[in-house]
């Protein structure tokens, strides 16, 4: 996939449900991975021609692993014009260590998420950027469905009360293939993730059982996206 269809995507996600408003400051959430690299490369690129004036900054939250190195991201956001911040945290050793948590990703969510949100008030940012992107909705929605018993998934927008942030998704829709594609095609420099239990959480569960499901009902994963589009609280337009 080339950047230019890439930002024609994200785009229409930001379009349709006004994402982005004259003069906001836009923190992107890096990881490090696929997703949160692509989009901001997407973002970047849109800043040249989008109508709505809107300025960028990236921001990992560094969980605390020793032997994670972020030189290769630095100058990756350098190349795109991008300040890069990162909030350095001892998430890891209190959900792993400390606390020696059964399930680490809940505790382990929350609190990068507090940390994000901390910042993006501290620096005057008006949005902050995630880059889940369409099968992250679906498989979301099943696990609700599954472990808690309730139709739910994120978002295309959401403010936060408590914190007073504005979450925006602008890569709802955009398949995991596409992203991959992206990142092939423009080398662009993925940090491998060095969680212990990546890969082996309650979410790569469900995608891939979808992802076998989708094998034997292709397009599986399109249709049941188009039903939360229509049917799911926050998301009908």
């Amino acid at each position: 996939m080339k950047l230019q269809q890439l930002m024609s995507r994200t785009r229409k996600a930001i379009d349709d449900y006004n994402m982005i408003n004259d003069g906001d400051i836009i923190a992107v959430g890096i990881s490090g991975g696929k997703d949160s690299l692509s989009l901001l490369a997407s973002l970047a690129g849109m800043r040249r021609f989008y109508p709505k004036k809107f300025s960028l900054l990236a921001v990992t939250c560094n969980i605390g692993f020793n032997n994670m190195n972020f030189d290769k991201i630095r100058e990756f956001c350098d190349n795109l014009d991008v300040p890069y911040y990162i909030i350095d945290t001892d998430i890891s050793k209190i959900v792993f260590d400390d606390r020696n948590e059964e399930n680490p990703c809940s505790l382990c969510a929350k609190m990068r998420k507090g940390a994000m949100n901390y910042f993006i008030k501290t620096h005057q940012c008006t949005k902050i950027a995630y880059a889940h992107h369409m099968d992250d909705v679906v498989d979301t929605f099943m696990m609700s469905l599954i472990y808690e018993g309730r139709v739910h998934t994120f978002r295309p927008v959401t403010y936060l009360d408590k914190s007073g942030v504005t979450v925006i998704r602008p890569f709802i829709y955009m398949k995991e293939a596409d992203v991959i594609g992206f990142v092939n095609a423009n080398n662009i420099p993925v940090l491998k993730s060095t969680c212990p239990v990546d890969g082996y959480t309650k979410r790569q569960f469900v995608n891939d059982k979808l992802n076998e499901l989708n094998h034997d009902a292709p397009g599986v994963r399109e249709r049941m996206f188009t039903a939360i589009c229509n049917s799911v609280e926050g998301w009908i337009k």
